[in-house]
C-alpha cells in the first residue's frame, strides 16, 4: 500500500524531531502502559505537524511510526482519517469552517462565501502570500453555538458573515482575535441569558 501523496510537490526527503520535541514525545509516550505506545500516535502526529509548519509530510509520519515501533501504514491510516492532520502545506492562518448540518442550518455556507470573497481563494486553496488557507471540516464540536470557525488552535462561535472581514483583518495585522462567541454569548447559554434555575441563582446570590 502506498504512502499518502502530496498534491503540492513539496515533500521533504527527511524529518527529525527537534531535541525539545523529542523530549516532549517521550513524555507523551510515558503516559501509556508498556506495550501500548501506539496509543501515542495521535498526539505525536500533532507534535510533528506543529514542528513542520502546520502539515504532515510522509517522512514526518514515518518518524512517528519508527519512534513508536508501528507499521508505517498504520500511521498513514490515522493521519489520513482525521481532518486535523494536514497532508499538504497550509498557510500561516488555517481557516476551517464547519459545514456539518447544525452549522449549515445556521448559515455556514454564508461564512464560506464570505471567506472566499475576502481572501480571493476557494476551499482547499492558499493565498499567494502564503498567509491564509481556507478549508471545511466536519463537526467542530460546538454545535449549540453554530456556526463555528476554527483558526489555528482557536474556535470562533456564533460567527456571522459580517464577522469574517474583522477576523481576517485582525490576523493580517498580526493580532489574535478573541476566541469564543462573536456575539457575546457566555458559554452555551441561550441568547437572552439563562432561562432555568434563575430564581435559585437569585436566592443564592442573596
Amino acid at each position: 500500500m502506498s504512502a499518502p501523496a502530496s498534491d503540492h510537490g513539496h515533500e521533504p526527503t527527511s524529518f527529525a524531531f527537534t531535541q525539545e520535541n523529542l523530549e516532549l514525545a517521550q513524555r507523551i509516550i510515558a503516559k501509556y502502559p508498556v506495550g501500548k505506545q501506539a496509543s501515542a500516535c495521535m498526539p505525536l502526529l500533532d507534535v510533528a505537524q506543529r514542528q513542520n509548519g502546520g502539515w504532515l509530510p510522509r517522512v514526518a509520519m514515518d518518524a512517528v511510526a519508527d519512534l513508536l515501533g508501528m507499521p508505517r501504514i498504520r500511521v498513514y491510516e490515522v493521519a489520513t482519517f482525521y481532518t486535523m492532520y494536514n497532508k499538504n502545506p497550509v498557510g500561516k492562518h488555517h481557516i476551517q469552517v464547519c459545514t456539518t448540518t447544525p452549522c449549515w442550518l445556521r448559515g455556514s455556507d454564508d461564512i464560506v462565501h464570505a471567506c472566499k470573497k475576502k481572501l480571493g481563494i476557494d476551499l482547499g486553496e492558499t493565498t499567494a502570500d502564503g498567509q491564509f488557507t481556507l478549508g471545511e471540516v466536519e463537526c467542530s464540536g460546538a454545535c449549540v453555538n453554530a456556526p463555528v470557525v476554527q483558526i489555528g488552535d482557536d474556535y470562533y462561535e456564533d460567527v456571522a458573515p459580517e464577522h469574517v472581514d474583522g477576523l481576517i483583518e485582525a490576523l493580517k495585522r498580526g493580532e489574535r482575535p478573541k476566541a469564543g462567541s462573536q456575539i457575546g454569548r457566555r458559554s452555551s447559554e441561550p441568547l437572552g441569558g439563562p432561562t432555568t434555575l434563575a430564581a435559585f441563582t437569585t436566592q443564592a446570590d442573596d
